[in-house]
């Protein structure tokens, strides 16, 4: 394919894109590229063309997208949310293969490329999560990449069970990571919480993903266990702790020894930047050499009414909320959601130069601070050199399977 009249990331320069067997093969001055014989042409007329965005923290077996609406119902805290959402599922058939292919296809279109989706295991839902997690993900395979973490949402202890249904996840090739959720906050126990999830991710090969909704010292202890023991492990670069606001709580002192720790092991921080909880500091852990991703979280579902699924838009709270007003701050913002969410889940970034894979989507802005700000239709979205979406709808998907 050849994709001709766009503008780099700089929004200065204007060129054409060469893509060969899913990759950026050439980038020359617009109109210095001549097409091979058969390839696609699709003119960029000008746009900004952006890498693909990874939506590295959701929980898509949740969504009520495209469904009739449904007035929250949960109570204020945490343990609220967990027993609605347990609740009410069965009332609501979920997890519903229609909501989620909806909301996927949203992602898509609005240029997300990769996702990370946190599905509920328990005693009550059994495995039937991930299966229709699979299903779902399956039909959209080519349009969007999206790996599944087996999540114990209510516990791991507190839920006798729930660690057994995860192993047989793990054991049957069904998840490539493993959940966790608040080990002291939820479980009233660390230490065996996570051993267990540790051990489960040494055994078996696979990632981890912990929750931490943890506050203050709480959280920041907590921190400092999984630190400990992805040393003790050998779990470099396999770890992930979402949400993690605790480190924007404690002092200076104790906050810089956990970016150091973070740093060194190469764990990742993932952020929602949802409702008022804290922002992480994107730029001192950036200096500090710690990676962050972001996330929508949940989308429309029973733990609250918001949502898009539109990474520009998380982009967009991310930037707001951190203060951010030129340029160059709000572009740091939009590399959160996509270099720093694919180093968490361990890919490979996607950028627009040569070598890279061709995940990009082209924006009518002038630049990436005008594309945040604004988020404008997505015109063009493809994935592995493939268009799967135009003009914020995914094509059909006869379209796609036959060009795949």
């Amino acid at each position: 394919m050849l994709v001709s009249r766009v503008r780099m990331p700089d929004g200065r320069s204007e060129s054409d894109l060469l893509i060969r067997e899913g990759r950026i093969a050439e980038i020359a001055p617009t109109g210095t590229l001549a097409a091979p014989g058969q390839a696609i042409v699709e003119d960029g007329a000008g746009a900004l063309a952006l890498p693909g965005m990874v939506d590295a923290h959701c929980h898509i077996d949740k969504t009520l997208w495209g469904r009739a609406w449904v007035p929250h119902s949960a109570g204020a805290v945490l343990a609220d949310r967990i027993a609605n959402g347990e609740r009410r599922r069965d009332e609501l058939g979920l997890p519903d293969g229609g909501a989620m292919r909806a909301l996927l296809r949203q992602m898509a279109a609005s240029g997300t490329t990769l996702a990370r989706t946190h599905t509920d295991v328990d005693p009550e839902i059994g495995l039937a999560g991930i299966e229709r997690v699979a299903a779902a993900t399956t039909e959209l395979k080519g349009v969007i990449d999206v790996e599944q973490v087996a999540f114990p949402q209510g516990g791991l202890l507190t839920r006798p069970g729930t660690a057994e249904l995860i192993e047989e996840a793990l054991q049957r090739g069904m998840v490539q990571c493993v959940g966790g959720i608040d080990p002291a906050a939820l479980e009233r126990d660390s230490a065996r919480h996570l051993d267990l999830v540790f051990d489960l991710a040494a055994t078996y090969g696979a990632k981890i993903d912990v929750h931490l909704h943890e506050r203050g010292t709480l959280g920041a202890h907590t921190m400092e266990l999984v630190i400990d023991r992805t040393r003790s492990y050998g779990l470099q670069g396999r770890v992930v702790l979402s949400h993690a606001v605790a480190i924007t709580e404690v002092d200076r002192l104790q906050a810089e020894r956990i970016a150091a720790g973070l740093a060194e092991l190469r764990i990742s921080l993932t952020t929602a930047t949802v409702y008022n909880t804290p922002v992480l500091p994107i730029l001192d852990l950036e200096r500090q050499g710690v990676n962050v991703g972001a996330g929508n979280d949940g989308v429309r579902d029973l733990w609250g009414p918001y949502g898009s699924g539109d990474m520009l838009d998380r982009t967009f709270h991310l930037a707001y909320r951190s203060g951010f007003r030129t340029d160059e701050r709000i572009a740091s913002a939009f590399d959160v959601a996509v270099s720093g969410g694919a180093i968490a889940l361990g890919r490979e970034p996607a950028r627009i130069e040569v070598g890279a894979p061709a995940d990009l989507f082209l924006v009518d802005a002038a630049t990436i601070g005008e594309a945040v700000a604004a988020r404008p239709t997505r015109r063009l979205v493809l994935k592995r050199g493939v268009v799967v979406a135009r003009d914020g709808r995914v094509v059909a998907d006869e379209a796609f399977a036959d060009a795949l």
